[in-house]
């Protein structure tokens, strides 16, 4: 896991971005947990830093999941197109677990 906190300068974001490429490799595993509470409100800075350490978790062929962001960070993010795992939440394709799709009375078959 990788704590991140706010703010963040570029030489920082180089070095987190070694930091996760280093992770992925050294671990065998495919994701880098990143804890973003202490980054602060989203902003634009958030994005780019978020957008470069998942670059930098491609190149090592893997991911970036993120923990406990700020409520208003995955909506700031899907805005600028950039989709993220969040920790906790079930991936986009998968349905919330319980939760059964209802068919109204005169949907076709499939």
């Amino acid at each position: 896991m990788l704590v991140l906190a706010g703010p963040v300068t570029r030489d920082e974001v180089r070095e987190l971005g070694d930091q996760v490429q280093a992770l992925l490799r050294t671990s065998g595993a495919g994701v880098v947990v990143c804890d973003v509470a202490g980054l602060g409100p989203p902003g634009l800075g958030i994005v780019d830093l978020l957008a470069r350490l998942q670059l930098a978790a491609g190149r090592a062929r893997g991911r970036i999941r993120l923990r406990d962001p700020d409520p208003a960070l995955p909506a700031l993010l899907d805005l600028v197109g950039l989709r993220f795992e969040m920790e906790g939440q079930p991936e986009q394709r998968e349905p919330p677990l319980g939760v059964e799709e209802a068919v109204e009375p005169g949907d076709p078959a499939m």
